[in-house]
């Protein structure tokens, strides 16, 4: 949001979703979180130092966030499950028009409201 923290993505899309757990709508403060996941390797910071935090998750894997510490934009993340995948905070891209979520996970977890499609 503040603009501290530039990267880029050089390298090719491993896939899109929405995540309903409640890890997700914790992080991102609302009701499921959109994410484009790529090569940890292919992710470049360009500028800034992003701030990082560790946490177990309800299966008790850890997951890996980074954020900017001037703003608390919440990036990328990681789980011990992801290997070598980075996952990106889709809010934080500058033109996302191109992503179009393949799937929605942690469905059990959604909240009654949303509405998914088939």
């Amino acid at each position: 949001m503040c603009g501290a923290i530039r990267y880029e993505v050089d390298g090719e899309l491993i896939r899109t979703l929405n995540c309903h757990c409640d890890n997700c709508r914790k992080t991102t403060g609302t009701a499921f979180g959109t994410y484009v996941f790529v090569n940890e390797d292919d992710l470049k910071i360009l500028q800034g130092t992003p701030k990082t935090f560790e946490h177990e998750n309800e299966d008790g894997l850890t997951l890996t966030k980074r954020f900017c510490e001037n703003c608390g934009t919440p990036l990328f993340a990681r789980s011990a499950r992801a290997g070598k995948m980075v996952h990106i905070k889709v809010g934080t891209i500058d033109d996302a028009s191109f992503v179009r979520p393949e799937m929605d996970i942690f469905v059990s977890s959604k909240l009654p409201f949303l509405q998914l499609s088939d």
